[in-house]
C-alpha cells in the first residue's frame, strides 16, 4: 500500500496506480476522459464533456449520490477544495473511498496539480494536452491592457475576485479583474458599481455557472461594453486549458 498526499497534504492510500475512477469536478473529468477514458467510470452530472462520455452519474459537484460513488468500486474519487464539499469528501474516506483533492487557483498550480495527479495516482505518462497546455501558459504575465468585471451570477450579482483561478488566468491573457470592491474571492456587487467606465472597459459574461446569454444580462449593462464568453475556457482546467489560449487570445 503506497500511502500519497494530495494538493492538501490529506493521505491518499493506494494499493498501486488507481484503476478505477469517480471524478466529481468537471474540469477533471474531461481531463480525465482526454488521457485514460478506460479507467473512468463515475461522473457528476454536471460533466458536459466530452459530449458523448458513457459513465455512471452520480448526481452534482455538490450534493453526490455517497452510496453510488462507493457502489462504483473506485480505486480513487477526484475532488477539488472549491467545488466539492469539505463533508462529502469525508464521508466517502469513512465509506473507504480514497479521495484525491485538489487545490488550484492559479494556471501554474492547474498544470502541476493534474501532472503529480496522473503521475502519482494514476502512473499514466504525461499526455500531449497537457504539454501543450504547459507551452502554451509558460510565458510571463503581461501588463494588463483591459479592466474587466465577470459576473458569475445575479439575483444578487456576484462576480470573480482573487485568489482565482479565472482571475490568474485572464492576468496571463492581460486582464485585469474588477470586482467591484466587495470582499471575498467571488464578492457580491451591485450593477451601478459594475457599469461604471472609469472602473471597468467590458463585462464578460459567461455561460456558466449562470448561463448568461444575449438576452439576460448583456441588458443589465448601459455604460460598459459587454462581451458573451464560454465559462468552459474561463474556468475549467485541463484540455479546456489549450483551447482557452488559443479562443480568449484571439479575442
Amino acid at each position: 500500500m503506497t500511502v500519497l498526499l494530495d494538493d492538501l497534504g490529506a493521505p491518499v492510500p493506494l494499493a498501486g496506480p488507481a484503476r478505477r475512477v469517480v471524478s466529481l469536478v468537471p474540469s477533471l473529468t474531461e481531463a480525465l476522459a482526454a488521457t485514460c477514458p478506460d479507467r473512468l467510470v463515475g461522473a457528476t452530472d454536471w460533466c458536459t464533456h466530452p459530449a458523448d462520455l458513457d459513465v455512471t452519474r452520480v448526481r452534482g459537484t455538490k450534493n453526490p449520490d455517497l452510496a453510488a460513488v462507493a457502489d462504483l468500486g473506485p480505486d480513487l474519487a477526484v475532488a477539488n477544495k472549491e467545488e466539492n464539499r469539505e463533508l462529502d469528501v469525508r464521508r466517502l474516506r469513512e465509506r473507504g473511498v480514497a479521495v484525491w483533492v485538489t487545490d488550484i487557483e492559479t494556471v501554474p498550480q492547474a498544470l502541476a496539480s493534474m501532472r503529480r495527479l496522473f503521475a502519482d495516482a494514476l502512473g499514466v505518462a504525461e499526455p500531449g494536452w497537457l504539454r501543450a497546455a504547459t507551452a502554451a501558459w509558460s510565458g510571463p504575465v503581461p501588463t494588463p491592457h483591459t479592466r474587466a468585471v465577470v459576473p458569475i451570477w445575479r439575483d444578487p450579482w456576484m462576480v470573480v475576485g482573487r485568489p482565482t483561478f479565472t482571475a490568474d488566468l485572464l492576468a496571463r491573457l492581460g486582464y485585469d479583474v474588477v470586482d467591484g470592491g466587495g470582499d471575498g474571492r467571488y464578492p457580491g456587487a451591485e450593477v451601478g458599481d459594475l457599469d461604471d467606465p472609469e472602473r471597468a472597459d467590458v463585462v464578460l459574461l459567461p455561460d456558466e455557472p449562470y448561463e448568461f446569454t444575449a438576452q439576460d444580462g448583456p441588458e443589465a449593462f448601459t455604460r460598459v461594453p459587454t462581451r458573451l464568453v464560454s465559462g468552459r475556457l474561463l474556468t475549467w482546467y485541463g484540455p479546456a486549458l489549450v483551447d482557452s489560449r488559443i479562443s480568449l487570445d484571439r479575442d
